[in-house]
């Protein structure tokens, strides 16, 4: 199956959410959650209201993959992870951590791939549980 890469991302004043490898799929919000929804709208109607112009890779099966910057995944996932969470599972002060949500800070690429690998592990921690 095909994957179509979501990148949302903090823009000046909303959150901005596009396919990069598919043109005209584009979508904002004042949320992550919502350029999020606004651009899985705008996939159905491109392939709604262009049933002959439709991209190759709207075509048939895919599957979203989504990438975000630091503080569109620290905004997006707020009301699941709080700050004392992700300071658990990256070992990154909750300050810091606020600083990074807020857009007051940018975290270096270091801290960025702390986020991303105490993140993956969690997630592989959970796949891995059996009830």
């Amino acid at each position: 199956m095909r994957s179509i890469k979501i990148v949302i991302e903090r823009a000046e004043d909303h959150y901005a959410a596009y396919a990069p490898d598919v043109w005209g799929v584009t979508g904002v919000g004042d949320t992550p959650n919502a350029a999020k929804a606004a651009i899985l709208d705008a996939i159905d109607v491109v392939k709604e209201n262009k049933p002959n112009d439709i991209p190759d890779a709207l075509k048939g099966d895919f599957e979203l993959e989504f990438q975000y910057d630091v503080e569109s995944l620290l905004n997006y996932y707020k009301g699941i992870f709080t700050n004392a969470a992700i300071e658990k599972v990256t070992g990154i002060n909750q300050k810091l951590i606020q600083h990074y949500a807020s857009g007051l800070k940018k975290p270096r690429t270091a801290q960025r791939k702390k986020i991303e690998e105490g993140l993956h592990k969690l997630g592989k921690e959970l796949l891995a549980i059996e009830l």
